[in-house]
Formats: C-alpha cells, sequence, structure tokens
C-alpha cells in the first residue's frame, strides 16, 4: 500500500451501516499484490459500531466522516479526495481475491482504448460470468458493478440523485461519451448479501426470473425494476 508518493490507484470504500462486514472487506484491500495504491473510507453517517471496528485500520486508510447523504454522495467525497490516475469503488461488502488489483491494472494497462476494466463476480453463493463489452447489451440490461477500474480523467462522477443502479446510470453516461470497458473473465470479488447498508446490488437478470430462490424479498426487488424505468428515461432506453 502506498502511503507517502501519489498512489496508481485509488481505492474508496463508502460505508453505511456495515461494521459486520467492513473488516473482511478492508483485510482484502490491504492483502492484494499490488500495492501502489492509497484506500479511502468514507463513513456516510454510520449508526452502527463502524467506528469502532475501524480503529485497527485508521494508520493505514483515510477515513473521512460525512453525514449521511447517500451511496452516491459518499462515493464522490472519495473521488475529491481521491490522488489516484485509476479509481476502484468498491462497495464494503466486497472481499476481493489477493491478484484482484493486480490483473485490473495489468489488463486495463494492456487495453488503451479501454476506460475501465470489469470481472466476473459471486454474489452470495451465485457466480456471475458476465460477458464480453457490448454496448447493445449493456442498453439492455444493468451487468457491469461498480466494482471496476476506471481511468480517472474519464470518470464523470455519480448522479447523486440517482438512488439505485448507480453502477448502470455511470457506464451509460461513459458509453454516451464515447467510452468502453473491457472485460477479465475471471471471478476477482465476492459480494455478501446484506440488508440495509449502501451495497444492495442486484444483477438486472434477477428481475426477471423468480426472486425468493435467491433470497430476496419481493420489496427490494421491485425497488429496482422502478429504478430501472428512471434510468432508461434518464438515458432515453424506454
Amino acid at each position: 500500500m502506498n502511503t507517502t508518493s501519489t498512489p496508481n490507484i485509488s481505492i474508496i470504500v463508502p460505508a453505511y451501516q456495515h461494521a459486520r462486514e467492513l473488516s473482511a472487506c478492508l483485510n482484502s484491500i490491504l492483502s492484494q499484490t499490488y500495492s501502489d495504491f492509497e484506500l479511502i473510507l468514507v463513513n456516510d453517517g454510520s449508526t452502527d459500531n463502524t467506528e469502532e471496528m475501524l480503529q485497527p485500520f485508521l494508520d493505514r486508510i483515510t477515513y473521512i466522516y460525512q453525514e449521511n447523504r447517500g451511496g452516491n454522495a459518499a462515493r464522490n467525497r472519495g473521488w475529491w479526495a481521491a490522488r489516484g490516475r485509476f479509481l476502484l469503488f468498491c462497495d464494503a461488502d466486497i472481499v476481493m481475491r489477493p491478484d484482484c488489483l493486480q490483473l485490473m491494472i495489468q489488463t486495463l494497462n494492456q487495453h488503451p482504448e479501454a476506460s475501465y476494466v470489469y470481472c466476473s463476480f459471486r454474489y452470495g453463493w451465485k457466480k456471475f460470468t458476465m460477458w464480453p463489452f457490448d454496448a447493445d447489451r449493456l442498453r439492455r440490461m444493468n451487468y457491469i458493478h461498480t466494482t471496476s477500474l476506471i481511468r480517472r480523467e474519464h470518470f464523470p462522477g455519480f448522479d447523486e440523485t440517482v438512488r439505485r443502479l448507480q453502477d448502470w446510470d455511470l457506464w451509460l453516461t461513459m458509453l454516451e461519451a464515447g467510452h468502453q470497458g473491457v472485460w477479465i473473465p475471471k471471478v476477482l470479488f465476492r459480494a455478501i448479501p446484506h440488508q440495509g447498508g449502501i451495497s444492495t446490488w442486484v444483477p438486472g437478470i434477477f428481475y426477471r426470473i423468480p426472486w425468493r430462490k435467491f433470497g430476496l424479498r419481493v420489496q427490494i426487488v421491485e425497488k429496482f425494476q422502478a429504478a430501472e424505468r428512471i434510468i432508461r428515461k434518464k438515458h432515453s432506453l424506454l
């Protein structure tokens, strides 16, 4: 981990009510085989024991507290504080493979035409293999996770009025600016399903399959379906 000179990568972790998952998340980041990064954690007004849990990590991270303003505001706050040439937004319920950063930065360096790199992942017990980048598919559905490595100069910021599907909104905004991604066909992280925090991530294909089979509450999926309509309207995809 780079704590002195300007880091190559800035990892931004927004956290709200994720004290239980944070330790595993931060340890997985700090154990990366690639070390040229800084780690910024933005506490979005958590009322659980997040601050207590963070004490052992404070000498290795940049810690920012803000009143609760939502996940996208927390992500943007971390972006403003970041110093790296590349950005990676890692939700607090993510556990990375040790070589996650190494493979992402290598792949992005090998593809100068790409603005970001994304990978396959696990959500709970379910593996999501994903697909090579396809603009038409991206316009149809949300399939690229927020935890992707982005070239800073191509990152437009998160729309703080968007409450759900912020990843899809971001990739569509970048697509409209001519920026595309590249896929790593490997599982490089897993997400731990969690209720009540910033990351209640629901893959787009979940809207079209039996919800209870995957342990998701119907109300959550309905909220994401409503959010999907909002994103489609914003990007003229209706």
